[in-house]
């Protein structure tokens, strides 16, 4: 009995962990999607993507995805110093 009782609260455990890390990939993928001001059926599809389990195709993690983003928007503005800087917090919190 002792075992069964063990047993199954180490796979709840285990789902709690997975529930967890499915929580943070839907939380990038939505900041995601509104910094790219995706809606509709473009919003859908990026979020299938995101979230499948091949999402990253190029390897990369959703925050190493935004971090490439965020670098590119900003070269493409031109910014740099503190301007950079404040761009990068901004974009990287998904705000």
């Amino acid at each position: 009995m002792t075992k069964l009782l063990m047993s199954l609260l180490l796979s709840c455990a285990c789902v709690s962990a997975y529930a967890g890390t499915q929580q943070e990939k839907m939380k990038t993928c939505n900041a995601d999607a509104k910094a790219k001001a995706l809606a509709g059926d473009e919003r859908k599809a990026f979020m299938k993507q995101c979230l499948s389990a091949d999402g990253a195709k190029s390897g990369l993690t959703a925050q190493q995805e935004r971090m490439k983003t965020c670098n590119a928007d900003a070269k493409t503005k031109a910014l740099a110093g503190d301007e950079r800087k404040a761009f990068m917090k901004t974009c990287l919190s998904g705000k």
